[in-house]
C-alpha cells in the first residue's frame, strides 16, 4: 500500500520541475521584448510580430488624427445658418430642420448663431467646431492677474441708447457743449463716438454714443457689452419705439444697469406718463411704480434735467464700485476705426484695464504694432490713458475692425506671428469664395427668371469700421429662403484696385459707404466692368439692394377672369367639332384668353379657345348678355348647362416682404 505522503512528495516533484522551466520562458520572453523595445534587432519572430504591431498602432493614430482634423471646422462666432451650411458642406435646410425638431430653435438661413448652437449643430453632422476668432489662446499668457489691493476706483462708461431722432447725440452735445450731430450725413449718427467729460466734483464720466437706426443692431450690442450703465433715451412726444425695445433688450442680456431718460419734456406734445406705461410692457419698472429702474424727466435741446440725469449716473457708479488695476499692461476694446487721409489708419479704442501709453508694442485683430501717438476726443495729444479712458491710437500697420481686443504684449516679435497667423486664417476664409462672371446691380434687378442668379455677393468698404459691419448686417437680413445676400468681403478704407479683381473674380457688386475709388481703382472698374455703388446713407444703400434682390425673385402668377358663359345649344360641325352655342353671364370672352369648362362644379378641362363667332362672323371679343358659338381646342364633350370661365394668367413682380411672408 502506497503512502499518502510520497504522492503528495511525487506531484510537487513535478509541480516544481514545471513552475522551473515557466520561469525560463517567461524570463526569455522579457529580454526578447526589452531588446524590441530598445530598437535592437531579434532573431526571434515574437520580436519582428512586437515590432509590426507598434507600425501598425502608429499608423492607425495617425490616420485617426487625420480624421479628427479633417472634421474640425473652424468658425466665427454668430455666423449665420447659411455660412455655417457652407462651412460643413450641407444644405441650409438640413440645420433648419434640425434646429427646429432637435433644439426647438425657429431660425432663418440668415440669423446668426451663438457658439454652443453651432457646436450643437456641428456635432449633430459628424463635426467639432473650433471658435476661430477667439483669439485669446493664441495671445501668450503674461502671468497678470489682478490682486485686490492693487484696484483703483475708475470712471464709470455710459452707453446712450434709443429710438432714431429721440435725442441721443443731443444730449450728448449738451453734456460735451458741442456740435456733433452737424457731422453727421442726413442728421442721423452712423458712427460709434467715445467721449470723456468731467462733471461736477472733479469725477470723470466715459460715453459712448450709439447709432439708432434698425440697421446698427451689432453696434448697439456691442455698446452695450463694453459698458457699465446703459442710458436709455426716449422721447416723451413719441412712444417706446423698435430701438428701444431693442436696447433695452440688449442692456438686460449684458446684464447692465439701465436709467431711462426721458426726453423733450418741454414740447407740448409732450405725453411723460404713457412713457412710463408702455415701458411696464416691456419689464422696465420705474421707481415711481415701486421698481428699480431710475429715471429723469429732461430737455437736451435746453438742458432741464441733465444734472439730475449726471447725478443718477454718478450714483448707480457708487453702488456698482468700479475698480481697475491701472499699473499693468493695457487691454482695450476697439470702439470705431476708420483710415484718415492724413494720419493713416486711426482707432478709437476703449481702455477697460491697465494703462496704454505710447510706445506700447500691441496685437489688436490681425494687426500688430506700437503706438505711436495717442489723441483724446479732442484732439489734443496725450501720453497716456488709464481704465475706461476712450482714446485715439495712431501707428497701427492696419484698420482693425470695430470690437476687436487689443492687447499690449512685451514681445513685439510673437505679436506679428500672431498677426500674420490670424491675416492667414481671414486670407483663406476668404479664398474659399467661388469664382463668378462680372454683373451689375441693375442686371440682379432684370434677372427675375429661374435658375439665373439667386445670390448677390458684395464687397462693402466704409470710412469706419462700425459702419461696415452695420451696413453688411443690414443687407444679410434682406436674404430668404429665395434669394440670399453674401458679403464676401467688408473692410475700411477707399476702395482699391485690389477690391475691384476680388469683385471680379467673384462675381460681386462693390458698395462704397463714404468712400470712393481711386484712380487706379477707377480704371480696374471701367476695364474689369465691375459695378461700383457709392453712399453717403445707409437707407439708400439697403433700398437699392432691396430693389435688386426682389428682381431676382421669381415672379407670383396671377390668374384674372374675364367673364362666364353659359352653354345653351350644342352643334356638331364637320372637320371643326363640337361648337358650343352659349350666352354671356357677366363680363366678356376674350379670344386671347384660356377656358375653363365647369360641369356641376367641378372643371373638367382647360385648353385655348379654337374660334369666337358672332352669327358667322369671327369677334375678339363677345361682351355680357350677347349670345356667341365658342369652339375649344381639343375639346369636344360639351353638353347644356356647362360653364364656361374665360381668364389669363400674367406674372406680377414680388416684393421681399411677400417672399419672406411665403
Amino acid at each position: 500500500m502506497a503512502q499518502p505522503g510520497g504522492q503528495n512528495q511525487q506531484r510537487r516533484g513535478k509541480k516544481g520541475k514545471r513552475g522551473a522551466v515557466d520561469q525560463e520562458a517567461v524570463s526569455a520572453n522579457i529580454t526578447k521584448t526589452m531588446t524590441a523595445m530598445r530598437g535592437a534587432p531579434t532573431r526571434g519572430r515574437p520580436g519582428r510580430r512586437f515590432g509590426a504591431e507598434m507600425r501598425a498602432e502608429a499608423e492607425e493614430q495617425r490616420q485617426a488624427a487625420a480624421e479628427r482634423e479633417r472634421k474640425t471646422v473652424r468658425v466665427n462666432e454668430f455666423i449665420t445658418v447659411s455660412e455655417l451650411a457652407q462651412i460643413l458642406g450641407i444644405s441650409a435646410t438640413q440645420i433648419v430642420g434640425f434646429a427646429f425638431k432637435s433644439l426647438g430653435l425657429m431660425v432663418t438661413i440668415n440669423q446668426r448663431l451663438d457658439v454652443d448652437q453651432i457646436e450643437l449643430i456641428a456635432g449633430e453632422f459628424g463635426f467639432q467646431a473650433v471658435k476661430e476668432s477667439d483669439y485669446a489662446a493664441d495671445v501668450p499668457d503674461q502671468g497678470e492677474e489682478d490682486r485686490e489691493e492693487d484696484l483703483r476706483p475708475r470712471p464709470p462708461v455710459v452707453t446712450i441708447m434709443g429710438h432714431v431722432d429721440h435725442g441721443k447725440t443731443s444730449l450728448l452735445d449738451y453734456i460735451r457743449k458741442a456740435n456733433v450731430v452737424a457731422g453727421e450725413a442726413g442728421g442721423i449718427t452712423q458712427h460709434n463716438g467715445a467721449y470723456h467729460v468731467e462733471v461736477a466734483g472733479k469725477r470723470l464720466i466715459t460715453f459712448l454714443d450709439t447709432p439708432g437706426h434698425e440697421a446698427f443692431t451689432a453696434m448697439r450690442a456691442r455698446g452695450a457689452q463694453v459698458t457699465d450703465i446703459v442710458v436709455i433715451v426716449i422721447a416723451a412726444d413719441d412712444q417706446v419705439m423698435p430701438q428701444t425695445i431693442e436696447a433695452i433688450s440688449h442692456a438686460k442680456s449684458a446684464g447692465v444697469p439701465i436709467i431711462i431718460a426721458i426726453n423733450k419734456v418741454d414740447l407740448p406734445t409732450a405725453n411723460i406718463e404713457k412713457v412710463k406705461q408702455d415701458l411696464l410692457q416691456h419689464e422696465v419698472v420705474l421707481e415711481d411704480f415701486g421698481g428699480t429702474v431710475l429715471h429723469s424727466e429732461i430737455s437736451a435741446k435746453k438742458g432741464t434735467g441733465v444734472a439730475e440725469l449726471l447725478d443718477q449716473i454718478l450714483l448707480q457708479a457708487d453702488i456698482l464700485e468700479l475698480k481697475a488695476n491701472p499699473n499693468r499692461r493695457a487691454v482695450g476694446s476697439v470702439v470705431e476705426a476708420q483710415l484718415d487721409q492724413g494720419k493713416g489708419p486711426v482707432a478709437t479704442v476703449l481702455v477697460q484695464n491697465g494703462t496704454l501709453k505710447v510706445g506700447d508694442d500691441y496685437i489688436c485683430g490681425i494687426h500688430s504694432g506700437r503706438v505711436r501717438a495717442m489723441l483724446d476726443e479732442r484732439g489734443k495729444q496725450v501720453k497716456q490713458a488709464g481704465p475706461a479712458i476712450p482714446v485715439q491710437i495712431l501707428g497701427l500697420t492696419g484698420v482693425p475692425m470695430a470690437g476687436d481686443q487689443l492687447l499690449v504684449v512685451d514681445d513685439a516679435t510673437a505679436a506679428r506671428e500672431i498677426a500674420q497667423r490670424r491675416e492667414r486664417l481671414d486670407r483663406e476664409a476668404k479664398s474659399r469664395r467661388t469664382t463668378r462672371g462680372v454683373v451689375s446691380l441693375e442686371d440682379f434687378m432684370s434677372q427675375a427668371s429661374a435658375g439665373q442668379k439667386r445670390q448677390l455677393r458684395l464687397v462693402i468698404k466704409a470710412d469706419q469700421g462700425g459702419p461696415a459691419e452695420a451696413l453688411a448686417d443690414a443687407l444679410q437680413q434682406l436674404s430668404n429662403s429665395e434669394v440670399q445676400v453674401e458679403i464676401i468681403h467688408r473692410a475700411v478704407g477707399a476702395i482699391a484696385e485690389s477690391d475691384i479683381l476680388l469683385a471680379k473674380a467673384a462675381g460681386a457688386i462693390i458698395i462704397g459707404f463714404h468712400v470712393r475709388p481711386d484712380n487706379n481703382a477707377r480704371n480696374a472698374a471701367e476695364r474689369e466692368g465691375v459695378d461700383i455703388k457709392l453712399y453717403r446713407i445707409i437707407y439708400e444703400a439697403v433700398a437699392d439692394v432691396k430693389a435688386a434682390l426682389e428682381g431676382m425673385l421669381r415672379p407670383e402668377e396671377r390668374e384674372v377672369v374675364f367673364g362666364e358663359a353659359e352653354v345653351r345649344e350644342t352643334f356638331k360641325v364637320a372637320r371643326v367639332g363640337t361648337i358650343a352655342g352659349t350666352i354671356v353671364r357677366s363680363g366678356i370672352i376674350n379670344r386671347k384668353g384660356r377656358i375653363r369648362v365647369i360641369r356641376d362644379g367641378i372643371e373638367i378641362y382647360d385648353g385655348a379657345i379654337a374660334s369666337l363667332r358672332r352669327f358667322k362672323d369671327d369677334v375678339n371679343e363677345v361682351k355680357e348678355g350677347y349670345e356667341c358659338g365658342i369652339g375649344i381646342e381639343n375639346f369636344n364633350d360639351l353638353k347644356i348647362g356647362d360653364v364656361f370661365e374665360c381668364y389669363r394668367t400674367e406674372e406680377v413682380a414680388r416684393t421681399l416682404d411677400q417672399a419672406s411672408r411665403a
